[in-house]
């Protein structure tokens, strides 16, 4: 795999983990706009220091289907971590400086500078205290499901030769149950979210990487 592969699997993750932190909002009376759903989203992220959700990721392209499941917690500033449970071992975390993507039992571990990375979970860095959705996604508009759900449907602002629809699934209160980030090599990736915990404990050292005895780093190009 070369580095710019990596970077730009880490990329992948980086937009999505940035939409997990939607919260709860009491409901306005009426159907709510996109503004007013974007709004709830905005205030929810902007209040919390920490979150914690189980997450699923199905990926689909170039005529493979892969799923992997595990734990996110993300930290204010801009930190997170992806701990997988399938496959056992694997793991992506931002730091607030460096992305680090591991595999237990590697003999290396990929770093790339964050403010590089090209991932479809980079806007999650955002999420906490400063987000802003509808400047986040270019073109956001708003459809309501029978199921009482909201779909948002926009462009990740700065991806735009990337990923031409980004689908955000939310309930009336705000809270994103999923997302599926499309791209324009015809790949589709698809998030799922449950068991949302809010200010959960994220001490500092989660979100410090430290390689294994024996393990080398190597610096991962920025994707093209």
């Amino acid at each position: 795999m070369t580095t710019s592969k990596i970077a730009s699997w880490g990329g992948r993750w980086l937009t999505v983990a940035l939409l997990v932190f939607a919260g709860w909002l009491p409901a306005q009376q009426g159907t709510p706009n996109v503004h007013d759903v974007a709004q709830r989203v905005d205030r929810h992220y902007n209040q919390l220091h920490s979150l914690r959700a189980a997450f699923s990721e199905t990926y689909e392209g170039m005529g493979r289907r892969r799923t992997e499941s595990g734990v996110l917690l993300l930290a204010k500033p801009g930190r997170m971590r992806w701990d997988y449970s399938q496959p056992a071992g694997k793991l992506f975390l931002l730091d607030g400086k460096y992305a680090w993507f591991y595999t237990k039992g590697s003999a290396q571990v990929q770093r790339a500078p964050a403010k590089q990375l090209d991932d479809l979970r980079s806007p999650l860095r955002f999420l906490l205290g400063h987000t802003q959705l509808e400047k986040e996604l270019i073109n956001l508009h708003l459809t309501a499901n029978p199921n009482g759900t909201f779909t948002l449907v926009g462009q990740p602002k700065g991806q735009e030769q990337r990923v031409p629809k980004l689908v955000l699934t939310v309930t009336a209160e705000g809270t994103i149950l999923a997302i599926e980030a499309e791209e324009n090599d015809g790949s589709n990736t698809y998030f799922n979210f449950s068991g949302e915990q809010v200010n959960a404990p994220a001490a500092a050292e989660l979100f410090r990487f430290t390689p294994p005895t024996g393990v080398s780093i190597v610096d991962a190009l920025p994707p093209l």
